[in-house]
């Protein structure tokens, strides 16, 4: 299972953390990955100033609500053919 961990802290939620979240559930529904992909919401990544943070297999990334889905598309399907 490939887990997507998104902040949802101040600044990541300023910069539009709940829009990149209701991305990626849309992808996750269109792609038909829902027994692949799982969304968590954490509180603080530690990176606020990159923010929207996402933790995907332990590496944190910067996603805004603009590239999220070329950021899915590009890591988040790369993970799941890995699995």
């Amino acid at each position: 299972m490939t887990e997507l961990k998104v902040c949802v802290g101040s600044a990541c939620h300023l910069k539009g953390s709940y829009d990149v979240i209701e991305t990626f559930k849309y992808l996750i529904r269109e792609l038909n990955v829902s027994s692949e992909v799982e969304i968590k919401a954490a509180f603080c990544l530690g990176h606020c100033t990159e923010a929207v943070s996402v933790n995907l297999d332990g590496v944190i990334y910067s996603v805004s609500p603009n590239n999220a889905e070329k950021f899915f598309e590009k890591y988040v399907m790369k993970s799941v053919r890995e699995l």
